[in-house]
């Protein structure tokens, strides 16, 4: 778990004015882009994807591979505590559902059927990331 000391606590309100609407309906609501429209499904640079909502680091771009599900996919968070997993039962489905440890917005599920080394598909909405690319040199 996220340091309690960092979490990011903000009213509705606040979560409203900071977000697009359309990003707050996937980070604040649970909501999901439609597969293949999202500005990351198709990213292939160096950097770390952070949260869109608060900037908590959730995956480097090394663990980001093609998944051919229509949405950004990783192997792996930077770290265990970067994320948190909770049942999702909604849709009439068991999923598990993939929130950012810091603020606890949605930013996807998680699926068995990734590759190697982890056989975990972290299937992220590309509207709840934003990438934090390396200084040029």
């Amino acid at each position: 778990m996220a340091d309690q000391a960092h979490k990011v606590e903000k009213s509705d309100e606040e979560w409203r004015q900071q977000l697009s609407p359309e990003a707050y309906q996937v980070l604040r609501r649970a909501g999901t882009e439609r597969a293949w429209s999202g500005e990351y499904v198709d990213w292939h640079g160096d950097g770390t994807f952070t949260c869109r909502a608060c900037g908590n680091p959730l995956f480097a771009s090394t663990t980001k591979y093609e998944s051919g599900s229509g949405w950004p996919s990783f192997w792996e968070p930077l770290s265990s505590d970067a994320v948190e997993l909770v049942e999702d039962r909604s849709h009439g489905m068991v999923r598990v559902e993939v929130r950012c440890a810091r603020c606890g917005s949605h930013l996807g599920h998680l699926f068995d059927d990734g590759p190697a080394p982890t056989g975990q598909r972290f299937c992220m909405n590309s509207l709840a990331l934003q990438v934090e690319e390396p200084p040029a040199e």
